[in-house]
């Protein structure tokens, strides 16, 4: 994965914050009090456990941010599965001052975004089969969006939105304010531009007929049952693309995938996610 996916300005900015949270007003005083200045070392960042490794230029910035004269030498690329007995990431030479202080913030990143990464390879290896594409929702870390979406991605899935301002998805509560599919659809196509694509939200198989009928790009079957969405496949017959969301998880998805729906949105990709555990030690030589 190329991190060109991201604004660089953007990927400092939320790494500095990140750093300035940590350090505080004094900086790191263990560090300050326990190494002497000038002291060398190097370090390797390694996976402990079986994974696939995401965020390596996100923690090459921690280490940046702290100290531009540390030497970062990535061993593995973002999207790689990992195994085996050493499943080393990187190595970090150089100061061993800014190599302590930097290595919480860096790890707190690679972490949690490998471990969105690895959920994400699961569901999309349960779907394989199928012609099923696994994407994410906005239900990711405030602050931390475009990261955990470029983990989704790592991971072998899709993105979804990545937020209120580039696609009209219309969900329930606008169909009840506006009256009807019918009408939020008429008043979404008066408003978009020409490249802008326009997703429905529809609880019942009715719903889905009207949105047939009155035209949208991708219509999402939201807590639909499998009976439901078979049917709602039948019905649409290619006409428009579906997405089956609500509710999915590792234990559904390959059942929903199996339906023959297009899309699979799943929030637990991101917020439930456990962390995959990466470790940094020093290298005694």
């Amino acid at each position: 994965m190329s991190m060109t996916f991201f604004n660089p300005i953007y990927l400092d900015h939320t790494v500095r914050n990140a750093l300035d949270e940590d350090l505080g007003g004094a900086g790191d005083i263990t560090t300050l009090a326990t190494i002497p200045a000038g002291t060398r070392a190097t370090a390797a960042m390694a996976l402990r456990k079986p994974g696939v490794v995401a965020g390596i230029p996100v923690a090459e910035a921690a280490f940046r941010l702290i100290d531009r004269d540390l030497k970062f030498e990535a061993l593995a690329e973002d999207g790689a599965h990992m195994s085996g007995n050493r499943m080393l990431v990187a190595r970090i030479s150089g100061d061993a001052r800014s190599i302590l202080t930097a290595e919480r913030v860096a790890l707190n990143y690679i972490c949690r975004l490998s471990g969105i990464a690895t959920m994400t390879a699961k569901y999309v290896a349960l779907v394989a089969h199928t012609n099923a594409k696994i994407c994410c929702t906005r239900k990711t870390t405030p602050g931390l969006r475009p990261l955990e979406k470029y983990a989704v991605r790592c991971g072998g899935a899709m993105n979804h939105r990545f937020g209120l301002d580039d696609a009209i998805l219309i969900k329930d509560n606008h169909v009840a304010v506006c009256g009807g599919v019918k009408p939020a659809l008429r008043a979404a196509k008066a408003a978009a531009g020409h490249l802008v694509k326009i997703e429905i939200e529809v609880d019942t198989l009715n719903q889905l007929r009207e949105v047939l009928e009155e035209g949208a790009d991708v219509c999402l079957l939201d807590n639909m049952n499998l009976d439901q969405i078979r049917e709602a496949v039948k019905i649409a017959a290619g006409r428009v693309k579906l997405e089956a969301s609500g509710g999915i998880n590792i234990e559904t998805v390959k059942a929903i995938a199996e339906t023959g729906v297009d899309l699979i949105s799943s929030g637990a990709l991101t917020h439930s996610a456990p962390i995959l555990d990466v470790g940094l030690d020093i290298e005694i030589v």
